[in-house]
């Protein structure tokens, strides 16, 4: 991911370098479009180089309806490849429901959408049996959780009964019903939203189901100009309910998503970068502001994104920029703080910061 380009060099979220567009401790992954060398082409896996470009141009696709979200998009995209699921945070009103729309379309998917409320039951997330009248047998409805992305919009809304019920769908990509296993769609990704501002009426997620989302992406508020170019799209006559408007197009779809998988998997990871991870992580636990800090599965979150990472800028080895480029968005959600540290006014970024400023990087 023949020669091989010369390692990207990607900033970790929430440092100096990061642009001013970014919310101070936003879990960024970075725009390959941008940030990254070109993709090379290997000569031994044609499917899998078209797929790479196929992938790299749903961003454009996307920001025909959504301005500057390219990170948010990058994450799903490496959610995808990785077979995780994504946490967006941000105020109402930053396009998370437009996003995931667009997303789907770029990649010829179903999505479907669920506004959690305090009275919604699990069945009506993954389905229920019902009398069918006509034969006096039960069938099973599906829910909203059979489509390939979901949205499961203000996840922290909703009793932890019902939050409960989406862990096997996201762990297992099956739900049982009356003891029945019934497999989800492939591909399939929970694209789950929170609000950081309204805690009244909200269950915060336990720490069991944020630590099945593969990456947290804060979406902040857009900077003036881009702030402006949303003004002027809806001037011009754009209509987020009807993306016919934006006119975005499918541009790559369920094989891409396929063939990327499985190059993903063949990326190399070396014995150092491998024990780069694992340092990372244990340097998480021994932090006096951290109580909870990131466990193996989080090691391995951590390895799955960076491999996805250096497959989409192009390369087929992980390096420690790839890693520390998908850091934060791949660990942050898993470290809980101290008590004092959050009356100190210690922030999990600058603490994840600290523990990738302590783990010597390897050469």
């Amino acid at each position: 991911m023949s020669q091989t380009p010369e390692p990207q060099t990607a900033e970790a979220p929430g440092t100096a370098d990061v642009p001013a567009s970014a919310a101070p401790d936003a879990t960024r992954v970075p725009d390959p479009n941008h940030d990254a060398t070109p993709p090379s082409r290997d000569p031994s896996d044609d499917a899998s180089d078209a797929a790479r470009h196929a992938l790299n141009a749903v961003r454009a696709e996307v920001a025909k309806a959504v301005v500057g979200q390219d990170a948010a998009v990058s994450a799903a995209i490496v959610a995808l490849l990785a077979r995780g699921h994504l946490l967006l945070e941000g105020v109402p009103g930053v396009a998370k429901t437009l996003l995931v729309r667009s997303l789907a379309a770029a990649l010829d998917l179903t999505t479907k959408r669920v506004q959690f409320t305090p009275d919604l039951m699990p069945g009506d997330v993954t389905g229920s049996l019902v009398l069918d009248p006509r034969t006096s047998d039960f069938t099973f409805r599906e829910g909203p959780v059979f489509t390939n992305l979901l949205l499961a919009d203000e996840i922290n809304r909703t009793p932890p009964k019902t939050q409960s019920a989406m862990l096997e769908a996201m762990e297992e990509r099956q739900v049982s019903v009356e003891g029945r296993p019934r497999p989800l769609p492939t591909p399939f990704l929970v694209a789950a939203t929170q609000n950081p501002v309204e805690y009244e009426g909200t269950y915060p997620l336990p720490e069991a189901q944020l630590d099945r989302f593969l990456l947290k992406v804060t979406l902040p508020l857009p900077p003036r100009e881009d702030e402006v170019a949303v003004l002027r799209r809806h001037a011009s006559g754009f209509d987020p309910r009807d993306l016919s408007t934006a006119g975005i197009r499918a541009v790559a779809g369920r094989a891409d998503l396929e063939a990327g998988a499985e190059a993903v998997r063949r990326v190399e990871v070396s014995p150092e970068i491998a024990g780069y991870i694992v340092d990372i992580a244990r340097a998480t636990r021994t932090s006096p502001s951290i109580s909870l800090g990131v466990s193996p599965r989080g090691a391995t979150a951590l390895l799955a994104t960076s491999r996805a990472w250096a497959w989409l800028n192009g390369r087929w080895f992980v390096t420690p920029d790839d890693v520390k480029a998908l850091a934060h968005a791949t660990l942050a959600h898993r470290l809980a703080l101290r008590p004092e540290a959050e009356l100190e006014g210690v922030s999990i970024a600058a603490v994840l910061d600290s523990a990738l400023a302590s783990v010597p990087v390897p050469r």
